[in-house]
């Protein structure tokens, strides 16, 4: 028997062992959650499979998603970013890494971790939705619109409501399988 998963995970490999393993799966790891930051960031405008599918050249390209090195990156390895055809070659997305993992340390020495800080936004625990159909599911919420207002103020770029809401749904702060989706009743 077939299992039957969300509408968005269609027949393409990348998205079915994306959305088997890992969409919507609680997430409390610091390294875990920078690397959802940052290919949720590059991924605005774009496709969330042409993401998956350089995701291993970002591994690559951002030392393993370690935010102390990104933090630390200076003009040479912003162009050698920028000549890396593995990755989204975009001069912003790349500097916003930067800047987001400088602002993700602060968050860490005031917090004692992101994952502290990022879970307050959904009172330290998944928001269940119980939506029939990937057309229900929204693009932000009012989590998501105070999670990017502050993540802003904090000195983050390309964190805006819709990313947020992304970001939510990748590190499991939402479970928005849909409800005849065999992960939705494995993740409550």
């Amino acid at each position: 028997m077939t299992k039957q998963r969300c509408t968005w995970a269609g027949n393409n490999p990348y998205n079915i062992k994306y959305h088997d393993e890992e969409w919507g799966v609680p997430v409390h790891d610091d390294k875990k959650l920078f690397e959802f930051l940052l290919l949720d960031s590059f991924q605005a405008g774009l496709s969330w499979l042409t993401i998956l599918k350089k995701r291993n050249n970002f591994r690559t390209a951002f030392d393993n998603f370690d935010y102390e090195k990104t933090a630390r990156y200076d003009k040479a390895k912003i162009d050698e970013l920028m000549q890396n055809r593995g990755i989204i070659r975009n001069k912003l997305k790349i500097n916003a890494a930067i800047t987001n993992a400088q602002a993700f340390l602060k968050i860490q020495k005031e917090f004692g971790s992101f994952d502290k800080y990022i879970w307050q936004f959904v009172n330290n625990k998944p928001v269940i939705n119980s939506y029939k159909s990937w057309d229900e599911i929204p693009a932000t919420s009012k989590e998501s619109d105070a999670m990017s207002k502050d993540l802003k103020k904090r000195g983050f770029k390309f964190v805006g409501s819709t990313i947020c809401y992304a970001f939510m749904q990748a590190a499991g702060m939402v479970n928005d399988h849909e409800i005849t989706c065999f992960r939705y009743k494995e993740l409550i």
